[in-house]
């Protein structure tokens, strides 16, 4: 089922996230629902306060954006082609590692906006898979970011959180307007201030 995606100035986004069991009520059906509305919007990875599940839950498909370099004719250079696709429940960062490096970055919660964001080029992250056996695995490249980006969603922060006063202030007229829902957007979406 394709749930709606809560856009920016709803709650659950700044909302830091809660560890789940097992017995979490309707967790599969959860994960299968997240994989299909991430798909149907078009993104690489959907965290569970994007749908309006204040729990430390998100997927992650980086193979998509290897799949995309490669239809364009680029020989993906990153160190973590091809990718990966992965579910990640009660994620806990242990390290930051790598250079830091820029990319420009999107959200399906903020949609229309991008911005160039500097993250660490690794992370080693302990977490959960969806048959909650425990792991700890090093991610490099664009799905460290991706997992990164993700991440700051089961802790209340957005990418916007990364740019400076000035550019949020510039983009504070379209914050609004996603917010009101003054936006066309081809997937399903929740409008906090929409009338």
């Amino acid at each position: 089922m394709i749930l709606p995606i809560v856009a920016y100035g709803h709650s659950a986004l700044r909302k830091v996230c809660d560890d789940i069991t097992p017995d979490y009520p309707g967790v599969s059906k959860l994960i299968e629902d997240m994989w299909e509305t991430m798909y149907d919007s078009n993104g690489v990875g959907l965290a569970a306060p994007q749908v309006n599940k204040l729990i430390r839950l998100f997927v992650v498909d980086s193979a998509q954006v290897f799949e995309h370099l490669k239809e364009d004719g680029e020989e993906p250079a990153y160190p973590d082609a091809p990718g990966v696709k992965q579910v990640f429940i009660n994620a806990h960062i242990i390290e930051l590692d790598g250079e830091n490096w820029t990319y420009n970055e999107g959200c399906l919660s903020i949609p229309k906006v991008r911005e160039d964001i500097t993250r660490q080029s690794a992370v080693t992250i302990e977490y959960m898979d969806e048959k909650f056996q425990q792991c700890m695995r090093s991610f490099y490249g664009i799905s460290a970011r991706i997992i990164l980006h993700e991440y700051d969603h089961i802790e209340g922060k957005l990418f916007i959180d990364h740019i400076t006063p000035l550019k949020r202030k510039l983009l504070k007229g379209k914050l609004n307007d996603i917010s009101k829902g003054n936006i066309e957007v081809d997937y399903k979406m929740t409008f906090p201030d929409k009338k």
